[in-house]
């Protein structure tokens, strides 16, 4: 049966963007998950969870389309205290806080790679299930 998720991000500086995600994000990994001394790392990600979004809906008479597309989302519980304590490691971020209603988001620039999405969540959580 199915244990967790393995998400992946594609890096144009693999090492930069591990090391973003280690020294700035603070997660924790496995060194040289890969062996042979590449530096390959392994993060353990926290709890998840995995949601479906349409990519046409129609909700409170406003038309949304999208893509089809993956995303990779951070959560956080309290967003102006996470953005200042990231931006305190050397984060930068895309914009401001924006109300999506089902959260409060902003873009998380990440080294090397394309931007995070970082929101606190205001729809109920499954991950603790």
């Amino acid at each position: 049966m199915i244990t967790s998720i393995h998400t992946l991000i594609y890096s144009d500086d693999a090492p930069a963007t591990r090391k973003f995600l280690r020294d700035v994000l603070g997660f924790p990994c496995i060194e040289d998950a890969m062996g042979g001394g590449e530096g390959w790392l392994i993060f353990k990600s926290g709890p998840s969870e995995l949601g479906v979004h349409p990519t046409h809906t129609v909700h409170a008479g406003k038309t949304y389309e999208s893509p089809r597309h993956h995303l990779i989302s951070l959560m956080c519980d309290d967003i102006s205290a996470t953005v200042t304590e990231l931006k305190g490691k050397g984060a930068e971020f895309r914009g401001d806080v924006q109300d999506h209603g089902y959260g409060l988001v902003i873009m998380l620039a990440v080294t090397g790679a394309d931007d995070i999405m970082l929101y606190q969540p205001r729809h109920p959580l499954a991950y603790n299930l």
